[in-house]
């Protein structure tokens, strides 16, 4: 968990810092990408440390925390009242950002002539704000809209999860309004798997084109550019991850409706799915050159100075 920490940390800060330093990213795209390392950013910041916190009293003391021990209607101030809300919110802000940034590619690949009247920084930031309204809005809402439902360090998932409140078992309201969460991401990964396929597709047409048309006719065809495709085919990385590490969370939230307990899947389910917050990272430095390359020059002075420190202190 500690590693996860510092994982998460790292990337996102450096995914930030090359964002937010360099012009080029400025862009709706840059935008979109900066939105979900700060919501990656936030699983590290608030969610894991509560879970290591609580695991390392497990261990020097024999016993778990007190508040472990109770849901959040139990008592009137539960660490999970906060924690659980903020992993459940930024879950879904990076769906719903994967999603805006699918449209926005598409758009760019589909149609590039409009792009850059269709899509605008303006836009984009109304776009980024809404998603994070109603995104947190969503999480809190079993809370809001059902008496039955409370949140809970669970021991199986080491994490905080929605749980039973006071009343004996859920009602099938109760479990409508959980699985909101399944059927809402799906739904959105589901469109964005879709519009990444149709974007893929048109980029593989267009290669296909590109090597049969003459060279007059290709200058008077609009075309996508290169970084449009490179783009595209990273946020279609970024779906396919995504989709991997929420989908063991999407099958307990079903299993736990049949009566299914699963302890262990769900341990897994949860940090598979928290892991993904140092994942975007990775992919953007893999696929994007003009990333990989800024990230090293922000670097670069540091490494330098180490360096330089390491041999003064040899030559001394």
């Amino acid at each position: 968990m500690v590693l996860l920490i510092g994982a998460i940390l790292v990337g996102n800060l450096v995914t930030l810092a090359v964002i937010l330093s360099t012009k080029h990213f400025h862009t709706p795209q840059g935008y979109l990408k900066a939105s979900l390392a700060v919501a990656d950013l936030a699983v590290g910041v608030f969610v894991v440390p509560l879970s290591v916190y609580a695991e390392v009293y497990l261990m020097t003391t024999d016993s778990a925390p007190e508040w472990t021990s109770y849901n959040s209607q139990s008592v009137s101030f539960h660490p999970c009242n906060l924690i659980g809300p903020i992993f459940a919110g930024c879950t879904l802000v990076s769906i719903t950002t994967i999603f805006l940034m699918t449209i926005e590619r598409s758009i760019a690949v589909l149609r590039p002539l409009h792009r850059d009247s269709v899509i605008t920084r303006k836009r984009t930031t109304v776009l980024i704000i809404f998603s994070w309204g109603a995104s947190f809005f969503l999480a809190v809402s079993p809370m809001l809209f059902s008496r039955e439902i409370a949140l809970e360090y669970n021991s199986c998932s080491r994490m905080c999860n929605y749980a039973l409140g006071s009343f004996g078992e859920f009602s099938r309201q109760a479990w409508k309004i959980l699985l909101l969460f399944p059927a809402f991401d799906f739904t959105l990964l589901g469109g964005t798997v879709v519009i990444n396929i149709i974007s893929l597709s048109s980029i593989r047409q267009h290669s296909k084109r590109r090597k049969h048309l003459a060279k007059s006719e290709s200058h008077t065809t609009s075309k996508p550019t290169f970084s449009d495709i490179k783009a595209a085919r990273t946020i279609g990385t970024l779906t396919v991850a995504f989709t991997v590490s929420f989908t063991p969370i999407a099958v307990f939230v079903v299993g736990n409706v049949l009566g299914n307990k699963w302890c262990n899947f769900s341990f897994f389910a949860f940090w598979i799915l928290t892991s993904n917050s140092c994942w975007n990272v990775i992919i953007y430095s893999v696929r994007d050159q003009k990333f990989r390359a800024r990230a090293y020059q922000l670097f670069r002075p540091i490494q330098r100075k180490n360096t330089s420190e390491t041999q003064k202190k040899i030559r001394d």
